[in-house]
């Protein structure tokens, strides 16, 4: 906890902060909304309504160009995949250290499980090379469209479990709708490895591990 103050506590001076509160709230909620797609009007609006103090989506805008400075966090621009282009507004954001999010977190360590895995994911992808992308369409979200160097587009999924139909319905829907031959991947922490309407079911484990 000493070594994350100090982090805030030098993102605050060299950037001639005055309000810790402000740095302080906006940190707490974009650790507790991993993998949500979110904007600096979306976190204005929240912080308005839980701590009853106004912050400009300027304000927030200008946070969190400070933390993505500092790898604090990491901001995925969204794709469209039927249109083939970014979309410019919103984004998703990911923590550089998940120990910092559950040091903050409101909730027990254990909680959120799902966009935690998500946030381990998103990592390895950047590690493996590519553009990494959190995926849109009409259809429903992919969690991660990846442009490889080679021109190879991969599709992933990631979820905690599916072991119950519904779940498993809800999680590939999107990926099933997608036409093109490229790779889709289903990430869980499931044993089982299966194909599901073209769709790779791996444990993620095994795939960290490149089994």
């Amino acid at each position: 906890m000493k070594f994350f103050l100090l982090i805030v506590k030098d993102i605050i001076q060299h950037n001639k902060l005055r309000k810790f509160t402000n740095i302080q709230n906006i940190i707490q909620f974009l650790f507790d909304s991993v993998g949500s797609v979110i904007s600096p009007n979306n976190i204005a609006e929240k912080l308005k309504e839980f701590t009853k103090e106004t912050v400009s989506h300027n304000t927030v805008q200008k946070i969190i160009n400070y933390l993505t400075e500092a790898y604090l966090i990491y901001p995925v621009k969204l794709y469209n995949i039927k249109g083939k282009r970014l979309l410019s507004s919103n984004y998703k954001y990911y923590v550089v250290d998940l120990g910092l999010k559950n040091i903050l977190q409101t909730n027990k360590y254990d909680s959120d499980l799902g966009h935690k895995l998500e946030n381990v994911v998103y990592f390895e992808l950047l590690r493996r090379g590519g553009e990494v992308y959190a995926g849109k369409s009409q259809q429903g979200e992919v969690d991660f469209v990846v442009h490889k160097s080679n021109g190879m587009i991969e599709y992933y999924q990631v979820a905690y479990t599916v072991n119950d139909e519904k779940t498993l319905k809800r999680e590939i829907s999107s990926l099933s709708k997608i036409k093109d031959a490229n790779p889709k991947y289903l990430l869980t922490l499931d044993y089982d490895t299966t194909i599901i309407d073209g769709i790779q079911k791996i444990n993620v484990i095994d795939w960290l591990l490149n089994i």
